[in-house]
C-alpha cells in the first residue's frame, strides 16, 4: 500500500447518501473507502443505514475486518433499514441526537457524495468549526467533481461579503480516498475536544 498509517487509531465520521447516486464512481469510491478504513485500523462512524452509499461503506468496512458504528434515529430505523450486522448500532431519539452522537464518537469527518441530508450534516459541522466549537478535520472527497458546486457556493459567500476568506481553512478537499485518509491521519487532533452543546 502507498499510504501512511496514522499514529493512533482514529474514528472517522463519514457523511454520505442514503442512495447510491447515478454514477458508478460513487459506489466504487464508497467501497474503496470502507476497505481502506479497515486496512488502516480506523473505525467507521456513520448514520447506521444499510442502504445507499451508507450501506456500501459499512459493508466494505465489515468485509475487510474493520469496525463500523452506526447511529440512527428511531424514525429512520425502518425507513433507512438500520444495518443489523454492524460492530455497534445505536438507536437514538432524533436527528439532533444522531448528529451529536456521531460528533462525540469521531476524530474527523469525511464527506462523500450525498443529498440534502449529507449537505445538512456537512454545513453544520463546518459551522461548528467556524464557531470554534471543535478543531477536528473536515475533508470533502470530491469524487468526479461532485462537491464543486458547494465549493463554488462557499466562494460566492466570500465574494459577496457574507464570509471571510478564513472559511477556506475549515475544510480540505481530496481527489481520492488515499489522499482523504492521509489528510485525516495528518490533521486529526489528539485527544478529541469536548463536544459542543446544541444551540
Amino acid at each position: 500500500m502507498n499510504f501512511n498509517l496514522p499514529a493512533k487509531p482514529l474514528s472517522v465520521c463519514v457523511y454520505c447518501g442514503s442512495r447510491v447516486g447515478s454514477q458508478p464512481l460513487y459506489r466504487q469510491v464508497a467501497e474503496q473507502l470502507g476497505r481502506e478504513l479497515a486496512w488502516r485500523g480506523q473505525t467507521l462512524v456513520y448514520g447506521g443505514g444499510s442502504i445507499g452509499l451508507m450501506g456500501v461503506v459499512a459493508d466494505a468496512v465489515l468485509a475487510a475486518g474493520g469496525q463500523a458504528i452506526g447511529i440512527i434515529p428511531e424514525h429512520l430505523h425502518i425507513r433507512e433499514v438500520g444495518h443489523a450486522g454492524l460492530s455497534r448500532l445505536e438507536i437514538v431519539h432524533d436527528m439532533h441526537s444522531r448528529k451529536q452522537r456521531m460528533f462525540q464518537l469521531s476524530d474527523a469527518f469525511l464527506v462523500l457524495p450525498g443529498g440534502t441530508g449529507t449537505l445538512d450534516e456537512t454545513v453544520e459541522i463546518l459551522t461548528w468549526r467556524q464557531l470554534d466549537l471543535h478543531d477536528k478535520p473536515i475533508v470533502l472527497l470530491d469524487a468526479g467533481g461532485y462537491w464543486q458546486p458547494l465549493l463554488a457556493l462557499l466562494e460566492h459567500f466570500i465574494g459577496q461579503g457574507f464570509a471571510g476568506a478564513d472559511v477556506r481553512r475549515l475544510y480540505r478537499v481530496a481527489r481520492d480516498v488515499p489522499q482523504a485518509l492521509d489528510l485525516i491521519g495528518a490533521l486529526a487532533p489528539s485527544p478529541a475536544p469536548a463536544h459542543p452543546e446544541r444551540m
